[in-house]
């Protein structure tokens, strides 16, 4: 049977995966793809939200303007 390839979610070079827990960086196919990704989360260059409308800021600053007040 043949191995089953997974494509590099930075690099997107193909690779197997390892056996071997110490050296299987998936999704990755490295450690250098790994710490690169981890890289661009701490220099906040993805973003996984979006930006809050008036009315969703308004509601957040109520809310918290009432937690405030109840504690």
């Amino acid at each position: 049977m043949p191995e089953k390839k997974y494509k590099c979610a930075l690099c997107h070079k193909e690779y197997v995966r390892s056996a071997d827990p110490k050296t299987d960086f998936f999704p990755f196919c490295s450690e250098r793809c790994r710490l690169m990704d981890l890289g661009s989360w701490l220099k906040e260059e993805y973003v996984t939200s979006r930006a809050l409308s008036e009315e969703e800021q308004a509601a957040l600053a109520l809310r918290e303007e009432e937690g405030e007040q109840d504690g």
